[in-house]
């Protein structure tokens, strides 16, 4: 298994803090938001390579940290460079994940994760669960707040954990079930991402693809217990540090 690590966002919400630094390595606790994530699939023996997604803007930052990193991590660790340099030409989450797929030439099951998220708990469960049934897995939690379920894919499962609706970012809330930026595919799912680019869909928000792909082949939702913190405002950010280490 590969991972990509999508890390090429500009951050606009969190200037001046990201202006001149990648979001996913402003510190919370004593490390990076980055080191955070990987903490939470360190356990996965599977997983082999992992691939970060930067911008021309943060490469250099990103790759800098990453051969300063390498002796704490067993997988090799590559940084990509998508060549964009603003919002305005940015290829989008999806958008980079084909990118990476190709450049790399994956060929393999692949975990995908948000570089800005933080997991209070380790993925574990998330692994076992996509091994015991094989199928493209979500990563997903409940939300109780009705308004902040408008921000997330929002989802429905039939008994026994399959994805039967999936709509991004809703104006009316089907559920409580939120997922997360958090992917697991399978190798023979990698080409229809390749075919979601090529058909004109939305390449931005990474939630559109599994929107889209459930109803083309079964794809399974993991309810996980632990909290998953996207930090999009400085006030966040600032309230997340007392609460995190």
């Amino acid at each position: 298994m590969k991972a990509i690590i999508l890390a090429a966002g500009y951050a606009t919400r969190l200037y001046p803090l990201t202006e001149n630094m990648p979001k996913a390595l402003l510190n919370v606790g004593n490390k990076p938001i980055l080191e955070h994530l990987l903490d939470a699939f360190a356990n996965e023996k599977a997983i082999d390579e992992i691939h970060i997604v930067s911008n021309a803007r943060f490469y250099g930052q990103l790759k800098a940290w990453a051969d300063s990193a390498l002796e704490g991590y067993k997988q090799k660790i590559t940084v990509w460079n998508d060549g964009t340099t603003s919002n305005e030409n940015r290829l989008g989450a999806i958008g980079d994940i084909l990118y990476v797929i190709q450049k790399a030439a994956i060929d393999d099951d692949l975990f995908i994760a948000a570089s800005d998220n933080l997991l209070s708990k380790p993925l574990d469960g998330y692994f076992e669960d996509f091994r015991k049934h094989g199928c493209d897995l979500l990563l997903t939690g409940r939300l109780f707040d009705f308004e902040e379920r408008k921000r997330y894919a929002i989802l429905q499962l039939d008994a026994s954990g399959r994805v039967i609706d999936l709509e991004e970012k809703p104006q009316n809330p089907k559920s409580d079930i939120a997922a997360y930026a958090e992917y697991i595919y399978t190798r023979d799912t990698l080409p229809l991402i390749k075919q979601y680019i090529s058909d004109g869909n939305n390449p931005d928000s990474p939630g559109h693809f599994p929107e889209w792909l459930y109803k083309r082949k079964e794809v399974r939702a993991y309810i996980y217990d632990g909290e998953c913190v996207d930090i999009g405002t400085i006030k966040m950010y600032n309230e997340i540090q007392s609460l995190w280490t």
